[in-house]
């Protein structure tokens, strides 16, 4: 009995351990987020580049961090490259490859040779003081001798007309968007109109709290997903889904990533359409 109960505490205790352990390895980094365009802002003096569709992740200096905080193992050919200073940028596979990308690094194997095709996009320097101007200028001279790391391109605003033509051909090309930079701005941990993401939709994430029965063709099988969002509201979303997930659908209490086109008349994401399951990085 003594024996018994001192195992139990001492499993407890390592439990306990265990988790304090956690909590303090997982601090998610206090980075920069981009606000919506929208059509009624002055954007005359801000420069323009392609949003990637890759993992957010911050270099601390000594390790790269996703956005929740959670540490990406990386090779050791980064780690002996990587500045010895704080860079908030984004790992990136090229256009269309996140999932294989978010596979890669779920593995926790930093030798895989997909790595090699991996390139850590250098978006900002959180901790260097002046405007995005000098920040970006001290962030192409870390990258001139990194064969991972590297800076977006920027090009100066067309102009309202030009900047929609210029995301009709990076979303017939596969890419995910622009980006707009206020090259004048400080670095603020917050979401501010800085930085600025411009796409043809809108995209967000829900939690799915229930499934609607297929009809016709997918009876028997999943018709869509009900879903609801962190503003509390719940809708159905069967655009995008595969047989496969039809079959087999996300778990209820999972969190999927949709994207929509504007809201209705009702106030709920309209259009919206499944993209993947939410990979918690």
């Amino acid at each position: 009995m003594e024996t018994s109960l001192s195992s139990k505490l001492r499993l407890c205790l390592l439990l306990i351990s265990s988790r304090e352990a956690f909590a303090q390895a997982v601090q998610p980094p206090q980075l920069m987020l981009a606000a919506d365009y929208q059509q009624d802002l002055a954007l005359q003096h801000y420069w323009v580049c392609e949003k990637y569709d890759g993992v957010r992740a911050y270099w601390d200096g000594t390790q790269l961090l996703s956005r929740r905080g959670h540490i990406i193992e990386l090779p050791k050919a980064w780690l002996s490259q990587l500045p010895k200073v704080a860079v908030d940028g984004e790992l990136w596979l090229g256009r269309g490859q996140f999932s294989h990308l978010v596979g890669l690094i779920n593995q926790h194997n930093p030798s895989l040779p997909l790595w090699q095709e991996v390139r850590f996009i250098a978006f900002d320097l959180p901790h260097y003081l002046g405007s995005y101007q000098q920040r970006y200028r001290h962030l192409q001279t870390l990258s001139a001798a990194n064969a991972f790391m590297q800076v977006p391109v920027y090009r100066a605003y067309p102009g309202r007309p030009k900047l929609e033509q210029q995301l009709q051909q990076i979303s017939a090309e596969g890419g995910e968007g622009l980006m707009l930079r206020d090259p004048e701005s400080l670095y603020l941990p917050s979401r501010s109109n800085a930085l600025i993401k411009y796409k043809s939709y809108q995209d967000a994430e829900a939690e799915v709290i229930a499934y609607s029965h297929g009809k016709g063709k997918y009876r028997g099988m999943l018709g869509a997903l009900v879903v609801e969002d962190a503003q509390g509201r719940k809708f159905k979303i069967g655009s995008g889904l595969s047989d496969q997930l039809r079959a087999e659908p996300p778990p209820i209490g999972s969190v999927i990533e949709y994207r929509y086109n504007g809201l209705t008349e009702h106030g709920k994401p309209r259009f919206a359409r499944f993209v993947r399951i939410h990979q918690a990085l």
